[in-house]
């Protein structure tokens, strides 16, 4: 009888000393470092975290249960981020072997979290305003809780899933379809108590952003590869790596650069998601020592309080004769927020807002001296106060002057500086919890960045071609406080590539990319509404 015949694919070579690469485990000093990078990250932020507590009354063990519970899911959300959002910034620079892949990790991770500790913190507060305005002041309430944990857990799940499957999905456009689903369940939960639901002015200027910068990425890498073909003649840039090897030096160093400048601003950009986010726990929370930046110093309450005087003056000439509040101020400048409908008493509302903050300021000198039952008062005032002078000044309604735009702007950037700050150890955990993940899940994404987009081996041109577009995308998006994808735009500079080069695409796995894009901000928005319909009937 003849012997049954036996079919082994053989794999090339390079295809198996990657895949080796890939399945290596990093040496003991690695771990021996990062468990040291950890273990002092923990650390200052059990010191500081301490040191902000260290006023703060204690009556009752709950919000610290809250505290630990709603920190350990953000932070677990930046941690699922790192699967994805990071793994593509180190994606190139593996498959081009100009690092070893745990290098390059431990690299990404470092330049991440200088990315995170320089962030400005505008991109945070960008995402808090597309939240419905009454959740946001009431966010120590059950409703508030019932919202930070519905769309933090939807995001997660979702992020966990497509990264399972090893799509490049944003972390950015779950975490916005999230928000967007608490926001419908909320006004569908209080259809007649006039509540709001989603910002769709804020929310659009956002999905925009998510769909633009992905066809930029595509764009602008394929221009780019064309481009450098034409005017930079060196051929060893233009080819696929071989045997292993790391490519010539000049190559190499623009590899590592592009990964650098994406990882970077990675942090500087995605990081900061999360921290809005935080941020709202720690004042739902302990409002005592977040509610207000403690931080602020005496002479920027006294330029507070001459600000304040200014925009004053200005809002009087505003403010219609005989006219008179039915309301709380605070309450009539929140109902314009939620329904853009600038009424007479609206001036008149804000208008004493003002006065009552200048008030405040000038009694207590120092946010640390506000009473701790007024804290949180204080706070909301400004928010509110700052959210619709922002709102007129974007509606132009009233029309101020441009000296009056002027006054405005400066009165609401020092609003800002007292309600919207980000403490250091909130940005360190932030980046710690994105490199972890990073380090802990990259492999999947890398691989489908890597080797499953195009139906060639990425080459060097094309590996720094996407690199630089999405590293310039992010920094432009950064400046501009606006949310975009780093996956969205890497991946689809490097499908760019391979059609500009004709190296063709893998249709399956485009296809896939683009199924996660479409469905992620639904299947996000269906889950977190689910689950903020859930957590509200036991609030």
């Amino acid at each position: 009888m003849a012997d049954m015949a036996t079919t082994v694919e053989v794999m090339p070579p390079e295809r198996s000393l990657l895949d080796r690469k890939l399945r290596k485990s990093p040496n003991r000093l690695g771990i021996l470092v990062f468990l040291a990078a950890l273990l002092s990250g923990v650390s200052y932020i059990g010191l500081h975290l301490a040191h902000d507590l260290d006023n703060v009354t204690i009556t009752s063990i709950w919000p610290y249960v809250l505290l630990g519970l709603a920190l350990l899911i953000a932070l677990g959300f930046e941690f699922v981020n790192g699967f994805h959002d990071t793994a593509n910034a180190v994606a190139t620079v593996i498959y081009t072997h100009s690092l070893e892949p745990h290098i390059a990790v431990v690299w990404s991770g470092v330049c991440n979290l200088v990315g995170v500790l320089l962030s400005s913190g505008t991109v945070a507060f960008a995402v808090i305003t597309l939240l419905p305005v009454e959740l946001i002041l009431q966010v120590s309430s059950g409703a508030g809780f019932a919202m930070v944990f519905a769309l933090l857990i939807a995001a997660i799940l979702w992020n966990l899933g497509t990264w399972w499957f090893g799509l490049p999905a944003s972390s950015s456009h779950t975490l916005v379809g999230s928000i967007i689903g608490v926001g419908l369940a909320n006004q569908l939960f209080n259809l007649h108590a006039g509540t709001s639901g989603v910002d769709w002015g804020q929310a659009l200027k956002v999905l925009e952003v998510l769909l633009v910068s992905p066809i930029m990425g595509y764009g602008f890498a394929g221009i780019l590869i064309l481009i450098s073909k034409r005017l930079v003649k060196y051929p060893a840039l233009y080819e696929a790596p071989k045997n292993n090897q790391p490519p010539p030096w000049p190559i190499r160093w623009l590899m590592v650069l592009t990964c650098t400048g994406v990882s970077f601003f990675h942090g500087s950009n995605d990081g900061q998601k999360g921290m809005g986010l935080i941020m709202l726990i720690l004042i739902g929370t302990v409002p005592t020592a977040y509610a207000l930046n403690h931080a602020v110093t005496a002479r920027d309450m006294q330029a507070f309080v001459y600000a304040g005087e200014q925009i004053g003056n200005v809002l009087d000439r505003y403010v219609e004769p005989n006219t008179s509040l039915t309301g709380n101020p605070r309450a009539v400048v929140t109902d314009y927020i939620r329904t853009r409908e600038l009424k007479p008493e609206t001036m008149l509302a804000l208008r004493t807002l003002v006065s009552e903050l200048n008030r405040e300021v000038s009694l207590y000198k120092a946010y640390k001296s506000v009473p701790a039952k007024d804290q949180t008062n204080v706070r909301n005032d400004m928010y509110v106060a700052s959210e619709a002078i922002r709102l007129m000044e974007k509606s132009g309604q009233p029309a101020f002057t441009p000296a009056e735009n002027a006054i405005l702007d400066g009165y609401r950037s020092k609003l800002d500086k007292s309600t919207k700050f980000i403490p250091n150890w909130v940005k360190v955990a932030v980046a710690l919890a994105l490199g972890l993940g990073t380090m802990v899940g990259w492999k999947r994404v890398v691989v489908t960045v890597g080797e499953k987009i195009g139906k060639e081996h990425l080459t060097y041109a094309q590996g720094a071609s996407a690199g630089l577009v999405a590293m310039l995308t992010i920094f432009m998006a950064d400046r501009w406080g606006l949310p975009v994808s780093t996956t969205h735009i890497l991946s689809s500079g490097v499908a760019g590539t391979m059609t500009a080069n004709g190296s063709g695409l893998r249709l399956s796995t485009v296809r896939n990319i683009a199924a996660g894009w479409v469905f992620t901000l639904p299947a996000a928005a269906l889950l977190s509404g689910l689950l903020y319909g859930l957590f509200r009937l036991f609030s």
